[in-house]
C-alpha cells in the first residue's frame, strides 16, 4: 500500500508531462494518405435516386434475371421471390397493405425502382455485397420486376427506359409530418424527480399485453399469410359411402363415370409440396387471385378458366385450342411451364420429380372448386 501511494504522484507527474509533449504534434496533421480524388468519390457513391441520378450504363433481361437470381438470391428468398424461412418474400402481397397482416413486397410495398436497384447493388448477395455486376444488378431487378406481375418474361430494363417504370405503391406514402402533428405533443418539460405520489407498481406485463399479437390463423400478426394452410385438408375429404344394396327386381340406374377420388396419402404429400407454390397461388376457401389465379377446382377444368385473371396469351391460346387441365396436361405444366406454354409469365423452372408432381395434382384434384 505504502508503495503504490509514494509511486502515485510520480505517474500522476510522468503523465502530465508525456500529455504536454504529445500535445502540439497530436494537433498537427499525421502525414499519412491523400485526399480521395474525384473519380474514387465517384466510384463509392452508389446511390441511386429515384430521378435515375447515379444510374450506370447497363441492361439486364427477365430471362437472365431468373438465372442469376437463382443463382444468388434463392437460397434466401425462394427459387420465386416467394421467401423462405426467416428471410423476407419479394413478391406477391399486391393490396393487402390495408389487410390486418400486409404483405410487404417490392411489388405491393415498395414505391421506388431505384430503391431495389440500389439496395441489391449495394448489399446483396448476402455475404457479398457489391459484387454484382450492373448488367446483373438491372437483370435482378427485371426478374422481380416479372416476378411481381409488372413486366413480361421479355423485358428487358436498361438503365434508358428505368424511369418509365411506376411502382404500383409509387403514391402510398407522404411526407412525414410529425414535427407538426406529434413532436409538440410530447416536447414539454419531462419530470424527473418527484412525479408520483406513490411508488410505480407493475399492473401489467408484456406477456399480457400481447406485443407480438396473433392473427387469426394462430400465426404472429404480420407473417406472410400460410395459404396453403387454409386450404382443404385431406381430413376434409370424405369417405365415401357404401354403395346401397340393389335388391331383387331393382335396377341400378345408369350414371356417369367419376374419377376415382384421389388417395388420401398422396394427397397429404401434395398439400405439403404445394407450399411451393403458394406464395402465387392460393386454394381453399376465400382463395382469391394474387401473383398467379387460384387453384380452387382447376383439376378437369379448361385452361384459363379463372375469372378476373389477366391470363398470358399462350394460355388464352391453349384455352380455345380446347386444352383440359387432366392428370397428363397438368403433369406436363408442373413439369416444364415454359416447355408446355411458351410465353407464360410463370417464373417457375418445373418439378423433376414424377411423384411429386402426382402428389400435387392428387391435392388440387382434392379441392372443390
Amino acid at each position: 500500500m505504502s508503495r503504490s501511494r509514494n509511486l502515485a504522484p510520480f505517474s500522476l507527474a510522468l503523465s502530465t508531462a508525456l500529455i504536454l509533449i504529445a500535445g502540439p504534434a497530436l494537433s498537427q496533421p499525421l502525414g499519412l494518405g491523400r485526399e480521395a480524388l474525384p473519380e474514387e468519390v465517384e466510384a463509392w457513391d452508389v446511390a441511386v435516386l429515384p430521378d435515375g441520378t447515379g444510374l450506370r450504363p447497363g441492361s439486364g433481361s427477365v430471362e437472365d434475371g431468373d438465372e442469376i437470381f437463382y443463382e444468388q438470391c434463392a437460397s434466401c428468398h425462394g427459387d420465386f421471390a416467394e421467401g423462405r424461412d426467416s428471410w423476407p418474400a419479394l413478391s406477391g402481397g399486391m393490396g393487402t397493405l390495408t389487410d390486418p397482416r400486409p404483405v410487404k413486397t417490392i411489388g405491393s410495398y415498395w414505391p421506388h425502382l431505384s430503391t431495389v436497384h440500389d439496395y441489391i447493388h449495394r448489399s446483396m448477395p448476402f455475404g457479398g455485397a457489391q459484387t454484382l455486376t450492373q448488367d446483373e444488378t438491372y437483370a435482378i431487378t427485371a426478374f422481380l420486376l416479372y416476378s411481381n406481375g409488372m413486366v413480361e418474361d421479355d423485358f428487358v430494363l436498361t438503365h434508358e427506359n428505368f424511369t418509365e417504370i411506376v411502382m404500383p405503391n409509387a403514391d402510398g406514402f407522404y411526407p412525414d409530418d410529425r414535427p407538426e402533428t406529434e413532436y409538440p405533443i410530447f416536447s414539454a418539460e419531462p419530470c424527473m424527480q418527484d412525479c408520483r405520489d406513490t411508488a410505480p407498481e407493475v399492473t401489467r406485463r408484456a406477456v399480457d399485453l400481447g406485443v407480438t399479437p396473433m392473427g387469426e390463423d394462430g400465426r404472429p400478426a404480420g407473417t406472410i399469410p400460410a395459404t396453403f394452410d387454409v386450404a382443404q385438408g385431406p381430413e376434409a375429404i370424405e369417405e365415401p359411402e357404401d354403395a346401397p344394396e340393389v335388391t331383387a327386381g331393382e335396377i341400378a340406374p345408369e350414371a356417369e363415370p367419376e374419377a376415382a377420388a384421389p388417395d388420401p396419402a398422396l394427397v397429404a404429400d401434395g398439400e405439403r409440396a404445394f407450399r411451393k407454390c403458394a406464395a402465387c397461388h392460393q386454394v381453399g376457401e376465400g382463395a382469391r387471385n394474387g401473383t398467379g389465379p387460384h387453384l380452387n377446382g382447376v383439376f378437369g377444368a379448361e385452361v384459363a378458366h379463372v375469372e378476373g385473371f389477366r391470363y398470358s396469351p399462350v394460355f388464352q391460346q391453349l384455352q380455345d385450342d380446347g386444352v383440359v387441365w387432366d392428370h397428363d396436361a397438368l403433369s406436363a405444366f408442373l413439369e416444364s411451364p415454359r416447355g408446355f406454354a411458351q410465353g407464360t409469365r410463370m417464373s417457375f423452372a418445373g418439378i423433376r420429380n414424377a411423384d411429386e408432381r402426382d402428389a400435387i395434382i392428387a391435392y388440387l384434384q382434392s379441392l372443390e372448386p
